[in-house]
């Protein structure tokens, strides 16, 4: 395994990718409502993406991927794309945004609720932003990689959920996908250790019933087995000289 060490260079402008990718969260939040399809989302989402902040939607044709966004409804674990589906009262969706700066990549997710949410959704999708904070905090210089995974299913599991184990964070940089893999779920002091110039995500999956996933016979689109809710956060974060920095917050987020 071979985790990148950024240069002082390449984190100033992971956090220019990583703010832009952000402000695409922020903006298209007031349109995500009953009655849009998620094919327009992503219309919207691309369209701000190359037209006003001149940068390249990451998903776009990677590996084959058909649009610029992902947009997971519901049942939808990760890797939804986009279509004519429109979004109905009560759902709940995840949007994926990964922006290519100056050949660096930003990537980050947010849950979004659409009209009178059922209460076991919302309570799911909070639950699973917490648990990605909790991730987050055990960000430090010196600690292994396990102790995220480790506060995020000691935290989730208990609450009655359940945490996807077959996709995890990963590297980021010039690069979408490289080591190292951030795992959601896992023992603590395990893994690799933490350097201060490692730049990773942390996105954990939490399903309302059991882990299990299938995929689609589109090749992406992973749903949940027992067609339980799922919900997923994600910011990318860089390892500092004493903690952490997340370099995809959003405007008025604290952790």
């Amino acid at each position: 395994m071979s985790i990148s060490i950024k240069t002082s260079e390449d984190i100033e402008k992971m956090r220019i990718a990583g703010r832009l990718a952000a402000e695409v969260l922020e903006m298209i939040e007031p349109h995500i409502v009953q009655g849009i399809s998620t094919d327009e989302i992503n219309q919207i989402c691309h369209d701000y993406m190359v037209d006003v902040q001149k940068v390249v939607p990451a998903p776009l044709n990677y590996r084959g991927f058909p649009k610029s966004i992902c947009t997971s409804v519901n049942h939808v674990i990760c890797h939804g794309i986009p279509g004519p589906k429109t979004l109905k009262n009560g759902d709940i969706i995840n949007v994926d945004i990964t922006v290519i700066y100056e050949g660096y990549h930003g990537d980050t997710s947010q849950m979004f609720l659409v009209g009178d949410v059922p209460i076991r959704a919302k309570r799911l999708a909070s639950s699973c932003q917490e648990a990605l904070y909790l991730g987050i905090k055990e960000v430090r210089p010196g600690a292994h990689l396990g102790n995220i995974g480790h506060a995020i299913q000691a935290y989730v599991e208990p609450l009655g959920y359940s945490v996807v184990q077959e996709f995890c964070g990963h590297g980021i940089g010039k690069v979408f996908h490289e080591d190292p893999q951030v795992l959601h779920y896992g023992k603590p002091d395990t893994g690799p250790v933490m350097k201060p110039g490692m730049i990773f995500t942390i996105e954990p999956m939490i399903n309302l019933g059991k882990r299990h996933i299938k995929i689609l016979p589109d090749g992406w689109t992973a749903v949940t087995k027992d067609h339980s809710l799922s919900a997923q956060w994600e910011h990318m974060i860089l390892v500092t000289d004493s903690g952490y920095e997340v370099l995809t917050l959003r405007q008025g987020e604290t952790i």
